[in-house]
């Protein structure tokens, strides 16, 4: 009976396992774009500042990221939600419903 109980009790925890490593990589879409970098690209925004108020284009974000440092870019429209997730190597770009760049950030 304790026997059963336990792997009725088990069951659940075994469907959030992890089966090995995925290689997959997302597709690039219109709010992210990707670039190649070595595994150190770390995301600095300081010195982009000054790129706040002008229209958010591809080649902004393209300047933008190359600027950065980062390895990825994730653009974010007028009233979206963000995961919260961190990523020291991507640079965030905010934008009004203008196409205005709101802000710019790393994470």
């Amino acid at each position: 009976m304790r026997l059963a109980l336990s792997t009725l009790l088990a069951l659940p925890l075994a469907a959030c396992g992890s089966y090995g490593e995925t290689t997959s990589t997302p597709t690039p879409g219109p709010d992210y774009q990707e670039r190649e970098a070595g595994a150190d690209a770390l995301c600095d925004a300081s010195g982009l500042q000054d790129h706040i108020g002008h229209t958010a284009t591809a080649e902004s974000g393209e300047k933008l990221l190359e600027l950065s440092g980062a390895r990825t870019l994730r653009w974010g429209p007028p009233n979206s939600a963000w995961t919260m997730d961190y990523r020291r190597d991507r640079l965030n770009v905010r934008y009004d419903q203008e196409m205005a760049i709101t802000a710019i950030t790393c994470g």
